[in-house]
């Protein structure tokens, strides 16, 4: 077995009880000297659909290394986050406006036809569509309006970043609620020149279900009560703007946090993902203590306070970086 596994699997224990789906997860896990069999457990009575990571054969850790995880997992499990009904507004309000369709195919009877489609969030977060009387989604949806979504977080370049799936019917808009749809849509997508076009027509999507993964050991359900009922979170709208900042300018700031928080990482490389009101996601990549193998992963990063603005986070990362700044040397 490899250390990156069995961080993996310690990586997984801790962070999906800190989240919260429509239904409180539960999980359990063997010891470490039992890994071999692990499994998360996202639902009661780990139904066929829970996911399960299996992680080999078990390793003997060094005792630095054993205790760095568990500070690992102690922390991540206590971090605080955004619930997942805040995080799936966020990724969907903040999103670049495209997304795949998946509808029932008019023309190939019994087939998926997935479409990439411009889309933008109503003030319930209901995604808003003008579609062109030509298209095949167009069809599929006049036929069978029940299709899904799936939405990538505007800085998705892999597994570990968020995405969402909704799923329910998509139907076309009346009248009188045409020139509201089409404020929605511009403000989203403001060079969007055919909204006038006469074949083109404004549909809107009733959801039914939402599921969310925000990456590794990051997944649940929403209900569609809960998605209308929250908000976005303002501070990531211009989350990425700091994120970039740091990443580019002061990445070394970032892993002293790192370690402050959690002594023992020893990050190589620790990229923002991430910013919200309540703290940052970051990817860490590290060494276990005596291996060479390379770890990479996602790591809460929390704020001691919640972030109200643009200069607030500012103060804030400030701070934390000053108290993660190693001590002057003494002189002698």
């Amino acid at each position: 077995m490899k250390f990156s596994s069995l961080f993996i699997a310690l990586l997984s224990s801790s962070t999906v009880s800190a989240f919260a789906p429509t239904t409180k997860p539960t999980f359990s896990t063997r010891s470490i000297s039992s890994a071999s069999q692990y499994s998360t457990q996202l639902f009661h009575g780990d139904p066929k659909h829970a996911p399960k990571h299996g992680t080999g054969a078990a390793v003997e850790l060094d005792p630095e290394e054993m205790k760095t995880q568990a500070a690992f997992g102690e922390h991540q499990q206590n971090a605080p986050k955004l619930g997942f009904a805040v995080d799936v507004r966020t990724l969907i309000e903040y999103n670049h406006g495209f997304a795949v369709i998946s509808t029932n195919s008019k023309a190939n009877d019994g087939y998926p036809n997935g479409s990439v489609v411009g889309f933008a969030p109503d003030e319930d977060g209901n995604p808003i569509f003008i579609f062109s009387g030509m298209s095949s989604h167009t069809q599929d949806v006049l036929k069978d309006p029940k299709c899904s979504l799936t939405i990538a977080s505007k800085q998705f370049k892999g597994a570990a970043d968020g995405r969402v799936n909704l799923m329910g019917q998509v139907k076309l808009i009346s009248q009188e609620d045409k020139e509201a749809a089409k404020a929605v849509y511009l403000k989203k997508h403001p060079g969007a020149f055919w909204v006038d076009f006469g074949d083109f027509n404004w549909f809107k999507m009733e959801i039914e279900k939402i599921n969310f993964v925000g990456g590794f050991a990051r997944a649940g359900s929403v209900s569609p009560e809960e998605y209308n009922n929250a908000k976005p979170d303002v501070i990531a709208e211009f989350g990425m703007h700091i994120a970039s900042h740091m990443n580019d300018d002061h990445q070394g700031s970032t892993i002293a946090m790192i370690e402050s928080q959690v002594p023992g990482i020893n990050a190589s490389e620790a990229v923002i993902t991430s910013v919200d009101s309540m703290g940052m996601f970051v990817k860490v990549t590290r060494s276990p203590v005596n291996s060479e193998e390379q770890q990479q992963f996602k790591m809460r990063l929390p704020f001691p306070r919640k972030a109200e603005n643009r200069k607030d986070v500012k103060e804030i990362i400030v701070e934390m970086t000053r108290a993660a700044a190693p001590a002057p040397a003494a002189e002698e």
